[in-house]
């Protein structure tokens, strides 16, 4: 083979060639990411059901979706969380390499089996099914630099005109939306409805009836008569538009003229279609967007493409408005891959001063130098055709292959040199030679390097989605290192080398001269070392044991852990307050939180949320992320490690909430923090009480153990709940339907969503609530009345009683079983592994009927 490209030469320029240009289009197409994908796709389902409790929402939603998604093709596990604030998302994940997009589809279509037994709200509101991962790439938050747009008339303008337009952008899975648009909201007066005698279902009914599409057709219409002479479509105004039209709707007329209208009972206003949801940014109110990835999207090309978006449509926005992208995990991908390729680039600078520095000879150092590139870029071709993406561990691969890259052309350019300087063949002859000799040789090693790696491409679950990549980037450039050996590099010798008469030798003077002469000593030197320890070969045997048995304990003994931890340029504050508490203690905590954190030098920006955490969503709930600045900027005392530790030891003074700092883990897919998560599960149908029992068991004894440190519930403890406790007896007595009190407390307290109204070009929303005044206090629901079958209006203090308990704010399921998660990390000295062994030998000793996962 090799005597075919001596003879050859343009061929062989050719192959190597073709081979450059294809993989110098490879780099242009390979997509960048810091590890390969490893996170099992997944799918995400959301439903609202207001007003609904966590397990109301539960029994009536979330069980019914977990039940249909079992048996879904490739599923993995499936993990949802019902919220007390009536919000449900049920995760599926499916099994690497399931195609998320046949996966979507088949969820999409489970669920229409079972759309007809969700409640009439739910459906309503709409089941969402989404393909995203759980963490957030970016966020982006708009202002108004003049104050003329507050954060409601923000939210409006992103629902509109930005958030569509990011949910368009490929790779965009989901765009979370924290903020809200425009909604008509009709407060009722209970006290004013009971005055006019009228119940809150006839102002919905009132509201429906009177502000609907009309379908109203055309006047002369075909069929018509031959004479008809005007064809013309009849508009009838039947959707209202202001809160002054929505105030002229008629609950009730009386025969002498007398009206009661809308705005008779209740106030009327161009308000939010919801509150549960706020942020802040810097401290100040704003509303914002965050952005997640589709399970198979690349984040360094969607963060490019959200950001090119986002300076598309600042074009268009009104005078004072203005965009700001606070925290963005991609930068961090991005410098991690300009180092890498740094790196590679110094690889190939130094290896070719080595070579230089010891062949000595231009040519000769040229031919191994233009090898080397050659076999990269084949490697990148073949990483664009297996679907692998520019990445550290593609990257680290390709660096470390550089050596034996070199060793194969340094091989035939030594071996021919020598052939020449011994015998003094002419370079074409002398290439024919060598290569007879070494190409066995050659074929051989890079068989023995494959054997080697080629096993870590077989490795199964994350870690072999892991090294895969690596394995593979390696093997491929091993094998175009084989083939250039075999191809270019003998005819670049026959071509570029010039004869050398036989007998020649490297330099002995100038700086060539020095370091031979220093060479050849130290190697005089070795060969005496290695003759004295072959002399003394049980001594060294026996250092050569001992040597074997440090590693052999170090190892051992060495803590384990799935991937070192790294500053990737931000930090993530979960704010957990204690059950029942409002949204206006939260913020006066996230205040605190805020001053702290725009105060740090470290820290650049910081975006808060208030309604949403790690643990779940709720008032008590407050998330905040903070990037940090640059890391040319910040030292080791400013490593977003050492923040995160100076941050907790300050929020560890917070007496009102739980205020913890973490840094991310390397693989964001896999979670939104570092350590373990440990799933108890109901197994045995024991009930809520028995499951919590066990959690706090699990918790004692966690906290004994030495090998486990900072385990804790995760999650929304229990909550002070009220209790309406209905007698039926006494309603059927009083004539009043149970769906009649259902539409009541719904209405008043959860919020109905009636149906919409046109607004600037866009449909939005009709909501009936009670004012807040009136649903303040426990004895306002007595206040509330319905229509009774009698036709007479009954309070529900006339049936119901009212008693405090203390219930749960948020319902998990694991695998279809109730469930309560429980996280925390490795004691120093212990590897994750023994962590979990340890939690599940400590689960063991629970009573019986608790499972875990």
């Amino acid at each position: 083979m090799a005597t075919f490209f001596i003879d050859r030469p343009v061929f062989a320029w050719v192959i190597a060639a073709l081979i450059a240009v294809i993989g110098g289009i490879a780099i242009t197409q390979l997509p960048i990411a810091q590890y390969p994908l490893i996170a099992p796709p997944s799918i995400v389902v959301t439903a609202t059901y207001p007003g609904a409790t966590a397990a109301v929402i539960d029994q009536s939603v979330t069980s019914l979706i977990e039940q249909e998604l079992n048996g879904a093709q490739g599923l993995y596990y499936v993990e949802s969380q019902s919220q007390a604030n009536g919000q449900a998302q049920i995760t599926a994940s499916f099994r690497p390499g399931t195609n998320p997009d046949l996966a979507q589809v088949d969820v999409q279509n489970r669920l229409k089996r079972i759309e007809s037994r969700l409640p009439q709200a739910v459906r309503q509101q709409g089941v969402q099914v989404n393909k995203a991962t759980s963490n957030f790439l970016l966020f982006t938050s708009l202002s108004s630099s003049d104050g003329s747009m507050g954060p409601i008339a923000l939210g409006d303008y992103i629902a509109r005109n930005v958030i569509e337009e990011i949910k368009r952008v490929p790779g965009v899975g989901q765009a979370t939306f924290f903020g809200t648009e425009r909604a008509m909201r009709v407060w009722i007066d209970p006290a004013k409805l009971v005055g006019f005698d009228l119940s809150s279902s006839e102002v919905v009914a009132a509201v429906a009836s009177q502000n609907a599409q009309v379908a109203s057709g055309a006047l002369g219409d075909l069929p018509s008569p031959d004479d008809q002479q005007v064809a013309a479509s009849v508009v009838v105004s039947g959707q209202l538009g202001t809160p002054e039209e929505f105030g002229d709707i008629v609950l009730r007329s009386h025969p002498g003229g007398a009206t009661v209208r809308l705005r008779d009972v209740a106030r009327i206003e161009l308000g939010a279609q919801v509150y549960d949801r706020r942020a802040r940014l810097g401290g100040l109110p704003t509303s914002a967007v965050g952005v997640q990835l589709t399970p198979t999207a690349n984040a360094l090309a969607t963060a490019k493409a959200v950001r090119a978006k986002l300076e598309e449509l600042a074009k268009f926005f009104p005078p004072g408005l203005t965009y700001t992208i606070p925290y963005d995990s991609s930068k961090f991908v991005e410098i991690s891959i300009q180092e890498v390729f740094k790196t590679l680039i110094e690889a190939v600078i130094l290896v070719f001063l080595v070579m230089y520095l010891f062949l000595q000879n231009l040519r000769a150092t040229l031919i191994p130098t233009i090898v080397v590139p050659v076999a990269l870029l084949g490697s990148f071709a073949t990483m664009l055709a297996f679907g692998f993406s520019i990445n550290v561990l593609t990257m680290f691969g390709l660096v470390l292959a550089i050596g034996v890259l070199v060793d194969d052309a340094i091989v035939v350019v030594e071996n021919v040199e020598r052939i020449m300087s011994e015998e003094g063949l002419p370079p074409r002859e002398a290439t024919r030679k060598a290569m007879g000799q070494i190409t066995g040789a050659i074929v051989g090693m890079s068989l023995v390097l494959t054997a080697v790696f080629i096993p870590m491409a077989f490795f199964s679950g994350a870690v072999g989605g892991i090294y895969r990549q690596f394995s593979l980037a390696m093997i491929a450039s091993m094998v175009f290192s084989t083939i250039m050996a075999l191809t270019l590099a003998p005819a670049l010798c026959a071509t570029l080398l010039k004869p050398v008469q036989a007998g020649h030798h490297h330099a002995k003077r100038g700086p060539f001269g020095w370091f031979n002469r220093g060479f050849a000593a130290t190697a005089t030197r070795y060969q005496t070392l290695v003759g004295r320890m072959v002399a003394r070969s049980g001594r060294y045997v026996a250092i050569y044991a001992g040597i074997l048995l440090c590693v052999g304990v170090l190892y051992v003994r060495l803590p384990t852990s799935f991937l070192p931890m790294e500053d990737q340029g931000f930090l993530i504050t979960n704010i957990q307050l204690p059950p029942g508490a409002s949204v206006h203690r939260t913020s006066r905590v996230l205040e605190q939180v805020e001053a702290y954190l725009v105060g740090h030098p470290a820290i650049d920006q910081i975006i808060a949320i208030t309604g949403f955490s790690f643990s779940g969503s709720g008032q008590n709930a407050g998330l905040v992320f903070a990037s940090l600045k640059s890391w040319n900027v910040r030292d080791a005392s400013q490593s977003s490690l050492a923040v995160a530790a100076q941050s907790n030891g300050v929020f560890s003074r917070i007496r009102d909430a739980s205020v913890f700092t973490v840094n991310p883990p390397p693989i964001r897919e896999l979670g939104n923090a570092t350590g373990f998560v440990f799933r108890l599960q109901d197994r045995g149908g024991l009930g809520r009480a028995e499951l919590l029992t066990a959690r706090n068991r699990l918790l004692e004894l966690a906290a004994q153990s030495p090998v486990l440190k900072g385990v804790r519930p995760e999650g929304l403890e229990d909550t002070p709940q009220l209790e309406l406790t209905i007698d039926r007896a006494k309603a059927s007595a009083l004539g009043v339907a149970f769906s009649d009190i259902n539409d009541t407390l719904s209405t008043a307290l959860g919020s109905t969503y009636v149906n919409d109204f046109p607004n600037r070009g866009r449909l939005q929303r009709v909501m009936v609530q009670a004012e807040a005044s009136d649903r303040m206090q426990p004895e306002d629901l007595g206040e509330l009345h319905v229509r009774s079958a009698h036709g007479a209006l009954v309070p529900l203090s006339a049936f119901t009683g009212i008693a405090w308990i203390d219930g749960p704010v948020q319902a998990i399921r694991y695998n279809g079983y109730p469930a309560m998660r429980i996280s925390g990390d490795t004691a120093a000295g212990f590897s994750t592994g023994e962590a979990m062994a340890e939690m599940e030998r400590l689960a063991s000793q629970l009573q019986p009927g608790i499972g875990y996962e």
